[in-house]
């Protein structure tokens, strides 16, 4: 693996899903697209959505979605969130991912056979075929350390992003519910 391949860990609502990807798009070495794995259909249109929110666009221009059931993507879409299923068909289909310039697993504590079949998929085609290929997986509750050893190369792990997040304090207050006469 070496370098191109990273694990991140953050906490809950600090911009993984959402901001990491529209900030890959300024990276002056991105030369393709980036497909964001998210393990849910209803989780791969609602991330694209905001996604295309925060630039001010519409789905299906910069920020697309493609699932099982239904695509929206267009000639422009430069983030494309797929589900784990559509990663792998892609991958059979060709492993040399053209177009692609890095792949991003979202979630990745939400292991699945399926997520797990796309990362070892991924990780062959970027050895074998595409060293261009760079992978980021990214997780707040994942044991990174562990995960950065997996898929690292022979002689080192892969390195490890963390990013501390703030907590704020939470005030819950309830009122009993009124009984019924």
């Amino acid at each position: 693996a070496g370098t191109g391949v990273a694990v991140l860990s953050a906490e809950p609502g600090a911009g993984k899903t959402t901001v990491v990807p529209l900030r890959l798009l300024e990276a002056d070495w991105l030369d393709g697209t980036i497909l964001l794995l998210e393990p849910r259909r209803v989780a791969a249109r609602a991330v694209a959505r905001r996604m295309a929110s925060m630039l001010g666009e519409s789905v299906g221009e910069t920020v697309g979605w493609r699932t099982r059931d239904d695509a929206k993507v267009g000639r422009g879409t430069r983030i494309e969130v797929v589900t784990e299923g559509i990663l792998t068909r892609r991958l059979q289909r060709d492993p040399t991912l053209p177009g692609v310039a890095v792949v991003v697993f979202d979630e990745f504590h939400e292991r699945s056979i399926h997520a797990d079949l796309g990362l070892a998929l991924t990780i062959e085609a970027r050895e074998a075929l595409r060293p261009d290929l760079r992978i980021l997986i990214m997780s707040a509750t994942i044991d990174a350390p562990a995960v950065a050893d997996l898929v690292g190369g022979d002689d080192e792990a892969a390195p490890v992003i963390e990013c501390p997040g703030r907590t704020y304090p939470v005030d819950i207050t309830w009122r009993p519910m009124k009984r019924r006469q």
